[in-house]
């Protein structure tokens, strides 16, 4: 009878289970990859419609944003976000690019509600700056 009623304890594991530690970690993992180039710091620009087809090229353009208050930002390539600058900051770096490669392309990307005279002095900018090809960003219809 005393055999019967005794129960045999088991010794306590020391030891923490991580597997579901590990799921929810590979399941933040692949929220954080898919979000992550979805956050963009930028700011809007309301492209004025074309019929025009995108020009082929290998080479990444520089993309000058202009925008309502005529304040102009740069983007290079390898940015990840556009810097706010003047225009002598802008032609003073612009000017340094074109002296290392000439056919460096600019696209001028204004909003539509952007006066005609600021993308023009924006394009004066580059003009300035020796920028040879020079294109403004449209939304394709």
């Amino acid at each position: 009878m005393s055999a019967i009623g005794r129960r045999k304890r088991r010794k306590l594991k020391s030891e923490i289970n991580v597997v579901p530690y590990i799921d929810v970690m590979l399941v933040l993992l692949i929220i954080f990859m898919v979000t992550a180039p979805l956050l963009t710091l930028s700011f809007e620009v309301d492209l004025p419609r074309s019929n025009a087809k995108a020009l082929e090229s290998k080479q990444d353009p520089i993309i000058v944003s202009v925008r309502a208050d005529g304040q102009l930002s740069l983007k290079l390539p390898d940015d990840k976000q556009p810097n706010a600058m003047s225009s002598e900051e802008m032609q003073a770096r612009l000017g340094g690019i074109v002296a290392q490669d000439k056919a460096v392309r600019v696209i001028v990307a204004a909003d539509r509600a952007v006066a005609y005279e600021k993308v023009v002095a924006a394009m004066d900018v580059l003009k300035r700056a020796n920028v040879e090809k020079v294109g403004l960003a449209t939304d394709a219809q």
